[in-house]
């Protein structure tokens, strides 16, 4: 209703900007089950390489070198799960009738940019991610969650985009959080290669905030079903029949042999398959949630799961399949949330959204 003048009337002012607060929590409470359903992803695929075929695969008498258990097996859980979530993506666009904005996109300018961007993502940072979890365990998650805090640096250098100084301090935050991790990590009874699965985790980071940076103008402008199936399709493509084979041949292993092992185990792969549609629903909900509270916001609720991924571990791995070392020392708990604070404050003013609040 308007008045004489043409103004909307104040119960009009009022009723629109409490549609646009509760869009705003909504799109909070997606993005915040972003990093849910991510810590469950992890859990799920770490879960997959500790059963069936794969406890074979890690045992002494394998055949493996040392170099293939390393690296090849990392590459093949990465390349599992991200296939089994491109297929879902695939599946869930078929349901919804966007299998064919699927293929129309990935010929277009952004769509080339979005697959691209999900090859940083996919072999590299995917992979990295996933030899830092078999190596140091799931203290790896904080680490690897520095991605905002890199990407904002990676922003100022590739794009000049200014830091500002909150955007500074989130960044010390984050990486004097990554300091007490570091720090937490003296005890390498459990896990041996501790350093070196941390300096893969913080390659993950390096390679996810750089996928941020170029991926993040694509996914901008492809419906997010689709920029989802683009990006899963490319990551567990590229890491299936790229990366696998060519850390294998490096190994001295028989890739292709291995993959086949692998997918006809169901004890492992079922595992998989879950981890798999977590994955989608991880990036899915992110995308959402950015386009329902901002980027910025979303992908500070996002980054919750450098405390999401450590938990689910320590529940699913820990307490429910009773696996042994997949407790964090309480440091290290504390660290995870000193990550989360430092997204925030990199993401957005902390202080604003009480302020928003109180306006609502």
């Amino acid at each position: 209703m308007e008045h004489a003048t043409g103004m909307p009337s104040p119960a009009a002012i009022e009723a629109k900007n409490r549609l646009t607060a509760n869009f705003r929590k909504r799109g909070i409470i997606t993005a915040i089950m972003s990093g849910v359903t991510y810590g469950n992803y992890t859990a799920f695929m770490t879960l997959a390489m500790s059963v069936g075929i794969w406890a074979n695969f890690y045992g002494e008498d394998s055949g493996f070198t040392p170099f293939a258990v390393a690296f090849m097996l990392s590459a093949l859980g990465a390349a599992l799960t991200d296939t089994c979530s491109a297929v879902w993506a695939l599946l869930i666009a078929a349901w919804k009738g966007k299998l064919g904005d699927f293929g129309r996109s990935f010929k277009t300018r952004p769509g080339v940019i979005l697959a691209f961007a999900a090859m940083i993502g996919g072999p590299f940072a995917s992979t990295a991610y996933v030899i830092g979890l078999q190596q140091a365990g799931s203290i790896v998650v904080p680490i690897s969650a520095l991605c905002p805090a890199i990407g904002a640096i990676l922003a100022r250098i590739l794009f000049k985009q200014a830091l500002t100084p909150r955007m500074m301090l989130g960044i010390l935050i984050c990486f004097g959080a990554s300091a007490l991790i570091g720090m937490s990590s003296s005890d390498t009874a459990e896990h041996p290669n501790m350093m070196i699965g941390l300096l893969f985790g913080f390659g993950a980071a390096l390679g996810w905030g750089l996928e941020g940076c170029v991926g993040g103008y694509a996914s901008s402008m492809i419906d997010p079903e689709v920029s989802i199936a683009i990006r899963e399709v490319t990551n567990g493509l590229s890491n299936l029949i790229i990366m696998v084979p060519v850390l294998g041949f490096i190994g001295g292993a028989s890739p292709f042999e291995v993959i086949g092992s692998a997918l006809a185990d169901w004890d492992s792969m079922k595992f998989f398959i879950i981890g798999g549609f977590a994955c989608y629903w991880g990036f899915m909900l992110w995308y959402k949630g950015n386009a329902m509270c901002g980027a910025a916001l979303g992908m500070a609720c996002n980054g919750m799961f450098s405390f999401w991924g450590p938990f689910f571990c320590w529940v699913w791995l820990g307490l429910v399949f009773g696996i042994d070392g997949w407790n964090m020392p309480p440091i290290a708990w504390v660290a995870a949330v000193l990550m989360v604070i430092g997204i925030f404050t990199i993401a957005t003013n902390p202080l604003a959204i009480f302020m928003k609040k109180k306006e609502d």
